[in-house]
């Protein structure tokens, strides 16, 4: 079936208004479909994947069939996580910009509910909400469905997953019977057809084609590795490919949480997402993630719906999904706007089959790949820092430097002939205390172990951590530790000295409670460190 373009589709001025602002003119298949038969007024069952444009398949009929006078509920959306009712809540938003009649409100768990009770006051009539939060409200009688006509459910696959049939079951049986009754799916189990044939009537069957995995902007890999090797090839796939922004997908959630501990306890800022957090918890590490102060997210693939971060650079599938369609959903959350991205899978024994089929089923391939070498993790560390240092140079803005350097060539040099070489040896010298931190203090040690006594004057404390070299301490696992625990900026903290069994580390003075408080008993790796102020000397 040919797509068809959204002015053919029999829709107002404003939605046409609104989806032209966005740069949309032709619908996707899912909506090509879905909207005439739901302007019709039918029962359909949509199955289509996240990313195929399903929510305006529904949100842009939904609110052509609002009744702009009535104040009262007419269309209720149910979502299976917070994050998916936030993102569903912001589309319909948008494509409604101009209907200024309409009014939608999303309520969810973990916001005071006093709030939302405030905010039904306003008389929304299209209302996205995740079944728990939603029966709250019909129990306080502060949510009444008795004038709804349409209820969809996204993502009705995983809000039976997550456990919500009875939620689900006791919302249906007491909206209105004659309603119109849409699913949305990205899989067709027996329970969604248990649904279909016990609350829709007459459902129309739409199925948008797959989208297959043809991004040429991801590199799709997979490496053989037994389970207790995973923790050390992520770790050395990270390190090699100098990775900044990671999604690693784990199976179930004490996977996620064991490897969250395994991987701070490294040094790498990480941290867990999964649905026995708390909301709080959940838009804290969210909030992190996305402003780049952790660089790798575990997550479990419920957990992970809704998020929509353009700059993660990987994808890894710590766990093997339990269908190919997860895979889709995985993968897809790198290489976005038209960025670069890599997924890596980890296979163990006899799941090579089950990535044949997902490599049959997404029509892409998932090329082998050894884990890197010592020398490979040494060279792409070492592109990673010329990466940087060509930006550096086209910002022109190394002239202090290139002063210290020139003082540099001149106190060493002795022959004008010796110079070009001994600035390649500065530039060396430069380079090897960048990739080998640890030996920087060296020196130290050799100076007869000396240490900077704190002055109160310059502003810093120095802290005492009794962890050092003996444990493969680096700067980065200090930096990265007090970033991803504290509110201190990275660009703040002050000297860091690493000895065989212990380490100092400066801190702004304003900063330090914080750091004492919130670092006390943090792994670091696998230590579980002690953290105080330095004695003066």
């Amino acid at each position: 079936m040919k797509n068809m373009v959204f002015k053919d589709l029999n829709l107002s001025e404003e939605v046409q208004k609104a989806l032209a602002e966005r740069g949309f003119q032709e619908a996707t298949p899912i909506q090509s479909q879905s909207i005439p038969h739901i302007l019709k007024g039918n029962d359909i069952i949509g199955q289509a994947q996240t990313g195929t444009g399903k929510t305006c398949a529904f949100g842009i009929p939904a609110i052509e069939m609002i009744e702009a006078e009535s104040e009262k509920v007419q269309t209720l959306i149910l979502c299976p996580t917070r994050e998916l009712a936030i993102q569903t809540a912001k589309e319909l938003k948008s494509v409604a910009k101009y209907k200024k009649s309409v009014r939608t409100l999303a309520i969810y768990g973990g916001e005071p509910i006093e709030r939302q009770i405030t905010a039904l006051k306003r008389h929304p009539q299209i209302i996205i909400g995740t079944p728990g939060r939603v029966m709250d409200h019909m129990r306080r009688r502060t949510l009444r469905f008795q004038d709804l006509n349409m209820i969809i459910l996204d993502e009705a696959d995983e809000m039976l997953n997550m456990g919500f049939r009875e939620d689900i079951d006791t919302i249906l049986e007491q909206v209105p019977p004659q309603r119109q009754t849409l699913f949305f799916s990205a899989t067709m189990p027996k329970e969604i057809r248990d649904l279909a044939a016990k609350y829709q009537k007459e459902p129309i069957l739409i199925q948008a084609p797959h989208n297959e995995l043809t991004v040429p902007s991801i590199d799709q890999y997979y490496l053989e590795v037994r389970n207790p090797a995973k923790s050390d090839l992520l770790s050395s796939l990270i390190e090699a490919y100098n990775i900044r922004l990671a999604l690693v997908f784990c199976n179930t959630k004490k996977r996620v949480d064991e490897l969250t501990s395994d991987l701070q306890s490294r040094g790498f800022r990480a941290e867990a997402l999964h649905g026995d957090m708390r909301q709080t918890q959940r838009d804290k590490v969210m909030g992190t993630f996305r402003r780049g102060n952790i660089n790798i997210l575990i997550a479990t693939d419920v957990a992970a719906r809704g998020i929509d971060v353009d700059d993660i650079e990987a994808v890894f599938n710590y766990d093997l999904p339990v269908d190919e369609e997860y895979y889709v959903h995985r993968v897809g959350r790198t290489g976005r706007a038209g960025k670069p991205g890599k997924a890596f899978t980890f296979v163990s024994g006899r799941e090579i089959y089950r990535l044949k089929g997902i490599q049959r089923y997404t029509k892409a391939p998932i090329l082998p790949q050894k884990p890197p070498t010592a020398k490979d993790m040494e060279e792409n560390r070492a592109n990673g820092i010329w990466e940087n240092i060509e930006i550096l140079i086209s910002s022109d803005q190394l002239s202090k430097q290139m002063e210290y350097i020139e003082k540099m060539v001149e106190n060493i040099v002795v022959d004008e002939k010796e110079k070009d070489q001994t600035t390649l040896k500065v530039a060396a010298a430069l380079l090897k205390m960048v990739m080998e931190p640890n030996g920087n203090q060296e020196r130290l040690e050799a100076d007869g172990n000396k240490t900077q006594k704190f002055d109160a004057n310059n502003g810093m404390v120095r802290l005492f951590i009794n962890a050092g070299r003996d444990v493969k301490i680096q700067p980065r696992h200090i930096i990265d530790g007090f970033v991803a625990k504290t509110s201190l900026p990275e660009k703040l903290i002050g000297d860091i000295n690493i000895y065989d069994r212990f380490t100092f580390a400066e801190v702004p003075q304003e900063y330090a409670p914080e750091v004492l408080t919130v670092m006390k008993n943090y792994r670091m790796n696998g230590r579980r460190i002690n953290i105080e102020k330095a004695r003066a000397r």
